[in-house]
């Protein structure tokens, strides 16, 4: 064991990959920018274009508003206006003025566009909105204030559930109907947002939410040997056989997703931080957990047997299902042991922080051999040939995932993304980094 607070030399400290992931995430904020429609933010194809008779869907404009706003707060040109837009959207043609809430997508690229057809509201999108607007907010956008309160208290009427500790779904338009459906996805990307809400507000119930949700998916990862059941009834049992006929949808894959092992990881662990950093002792199991779902995840996950990478998906026995590779796995996968080797640096692990190089290394490796196609241009998806795929994700259809993969190594655990960005602002002014 080492002492625990030395600095050690890792990967994710050397200045050369720091200034490498700097200079592609200004390329990705170009990148994206062309995502920019009247109504929102739309995704592109594997060129970087448009496609003109596209929906403009909710969770893409929500999570494209949060990548400007993290560009605009390590200060790059042109960001700000781009949150602007966003915001503009999300208060506008996406808001359901009669209803409240958000369309989870729009019928056109106009500035008056309506929702599309059939159009339910979607708790995966909802949880986009608070991450945007909690953001914005931390980047000096008064109107994000009033955007992230509306959506927190729409959470707290239509979304959470408090006998389960977890959130809803969807509903009908109208609120009358709920689907009886639950996904560990939405609660996943719902703990993100309520750790940002906390961020940005100060608010202590959303990170006690936050830390309910990741206490359930402990227990959870428990009683699967730690690979994540993704589908559950309206009473939250699991359902582990659902949507076997469909096992590549986006969405709704059958199985377990190593990639969203790896993304608990990270959200636990900044749940973890943000309860020390109010004076709170978090339980021994968060650490426990996270060390668990990263083996998990890895040794289920990782194709060694062929050109490496991520698979989409296994059975409950580790046997891949879906081996595509998927470009946001492989940033999960290097976010997850960044973040899990930077505590384990803090507690005096010292080989638990060599395992986590190693495999930090080999994730890096891996996406830039076969995923990052130049400055800023990500492919989404890849086979297990090693070759662009387009048969869950076609084209690339935004810059979430990489753009926290490409941030993270130069904040620290604690707090969140746009709050850590904040707060190193004037130093990078200082430096000029960045």
């Amino acid at each position: 064991m080492m002492q625990p607070g030395v600095v050690v030399h890792t990967p994710w400290n050397e200045e050369s990959l720091l200034k490498s992931f700097d200079e592609d995430f200004t390329e990705l904020i170009r990148f994206a920018s062309a995502s920019a429609v009247d109504s929102g933010f739309a995704a592109l194809d594997a060129h970087g274009l448009v496609a003109p008779d596209s929906p403009v869907e909710l969770w893409i404009s929500a999570r494209m508003t949060y990548v400007f706003a993290l560009a605009q707060l390590r200060g790059l040109e042109g960001a700000e206006a781009l949150v602007r837009h966003g915001l503009r959207s999300l208060r506008g043609p996406f808001h359901d003025d009669e209803f409240g809430g958000w369309f989870s997508a729009l019928d056109s690229h106009d500035e008056d566009a309506a929702p599309a057809p059939g159009a339910r509201k979607e708790g995966y999108a909802h949880a986009f909105v608070i991450l945007a607007a909690a953001a914005a907010q931390l980047a000096g956008h008064e109107e994000a204030r009033d955007l992230l309160d509306e959506a927190l208290e729409n959470q707290d009427r239509h979304w959470w559930e408090p006998s389960f500790g977890r959130v809803r779904n969807s509903w009908k338009r109208d609120w009358s109907e709920c689907e009886d459906y639950r996904s560990l996805n939405t609660s996943m990307h719902t703990v993100e947002a309520y750790l940002a809400a906390f961020d940005a507000s100060g608010q202590r119930r959303w990170l006690d939410r936050a830390r309910e949700m990741t206490r359930f998916v402990a227990d959870l990862g428990a009683r699967f040997a730690w690979r994540l059941p993704e589908h559950f009834d309206a009473s939250w049992r699991v359902q582990a056989q659902m949507f076997i006929e469909n096992s590549a949808d986006p969405f709704r894959p059958y199985g377990a997703t190593p990639g969203h092992g790896f993304e608990w990881v990270r959200l636990i662990l900044h749940a973890r931080a943000a309860l020390i950093a109010i004076g709170d002792t978090p339980g021994a199991w968060m650490l426990e957990v996270a060390r668990a779902l990263v083996e998990r995840a890895d040794e289920d996950g990782w194709d060694a047997g062929r050109v490496g990478g991520i698979v989409y998906t296994t059975d409950f026995d580790g046997r891949p299902v879906v081996s595509t590779r998927m470009h946001w796995a492989g940033a999960e996968a290097v976010n997850a042991a960044l973040i899990l080797g930077r505590v384990l640096e803090e507690e005096g692990d010292e080989a638990g922080v060599e395992a986590c190089t190693e495999r930090f290394s080999r994730y890096v490796s891996w996406m830039d051999q076969y995923a990052h196609e130049g400055p800023g241009r990500w492919i989404h998806e890849i086979n297990e040939r090693g070759e662009p795929g387009c048969s869950v994700w076609p084209g690339k259809p935004d810059a979430y995932h990489i753009a926290q993969m490409l941030t993270l190594p130069r904040i620290g655990v604690h707090p969140g993304f746009a709050a850590a960005l904040k707060q190193a602002a004037s130093a990078w002014k200082e430096t000029g980094e960045c």
